[in-house]
């Protein structure tokens, strides 16, 4: 693990841009951009074109490391090239931004109120071949829709199991029980996964380190005491849904939770601007997310 990186997440300012849809969701992050789906025949014509949109945020001058310290990439970005680099090459060595792989393939059906994660068969292998491409660290989400204990605990504890191997092959987990934002009993889901998260912290060797990746809660600064764990690296906020403007109010009310965003980030950005146009939009978004991760 690079010891120069865990310093930067651990203590930089700003925030982590979520650059990882997969599969199921590219068709609508391409859609988003503005690229319908008659431009592409199949899988390959189709990662190649978010390959493009990916590697043009990326290579904007509005993408750098005075407001951005990490980006979580797909798969099939880790194994592609940014300006003849590996892409987490490119992040770190050019930009400064640290490399983290999403590994999850999905969520499984509804039960007990929760989503756990699908099982990852070849988990070992993508770990190794994470760590020979310079990816800092790792991230999986499972997804929590009722204030159901029994099912919030094996959420939990499933992260956290992942979480201990992900370690053991060299990455940093980010351990992410998404709470839905329109969960009618979020505030009471939010207690259960807290206290859960804390019973698994408290079994971790103590050279362990983890980030988190959760909801913006229901109740301001409700996450600072995890902050103050020690093996917890950073806490991290997703959008969850919320318009960007809405994502940054709340983000903001949180001191010390730092932004993790997705669709937020990628909001009005479009195949049709001009490179003048495209730059001008990423960076208002930039500069708004980042203003509230360090509020």
């Amino acid at each position: 693990m690079n010891k120069k990186q865990l310093e930067r997440i651990h203590t930089g300012q700003g925030f982590i841009a979520a650059l990882d849809q997969s599969g199921g969701s590219t068709p609508k992050a391409l859609q988003q951009y503005g690229i319908e789906a008659n431009r592409f025949s199949d899988d390959e014509e189709m990662f190649a074109l978010v390959h493009e949109m990916r590697t043009r945020i990326i290579m904007s001058p509005a993408f750098d490391a005075q407001s951005i310290i990490g980006a979580i990439l797909f798969e099939n970005t880790m194994d592609r090239e940014i300006d003849g680099l590996l892409t987490a090459d490119f992040l770190w060595e050019k930009k400064g931004i640290v490399p983290f792989l999403k590994i999850d393939k999905g969520l499984a059906e509804l039960e007990d109120g929760v989503q756990v994660l699908k099982p990852m068969p070849d988990l070992s292998g993508l770990l190794q071949r994470a760590v020979e491409r310079n990816i800092f660290g790792t991230k999986m989400r499972s997804v929590i829709h009722e204030a159901n204990p029994k099912g919030i605990r094996r959420v939990v504890e499933q992260q956290f199991e992942l979480g201990k191997q992900i370690w053991s092959a060299g990455l940093v987990p980010i351990i992410e029980p998404e709470v839905d934002i329109n969960s009618h009993d979020k505030r009471e889901s939010e207690r259960i996964l807290k206290d859960e998260i804390v019973k698994q912290l408290s079994t971790l060797a103590p050279d362990m380190s983890i980030m988190l990746k959760l909801s913006i809660p229901s109740e301001d600064n409700f996450y600072s005491d995890l902050m103050e764990d020690p093996h917890v690296a950073r806490v991290v906020a997703l959008s969850g849904g919320y318009e960007r403007d809405e994502a940054n109010e709340r983000l903001a009310r949180n001191q010390g939770l730092i932004a993790s965003f997705s669709r937020a980030l990628a909001e009005g950005l479009s195949d049709q601007q001009s490179d003048e146009q495209f730059n001008e939009m990423l960076t208002r978004s930039i500069r708004s997310i980042y203003e509230a991760s360090i509020s």
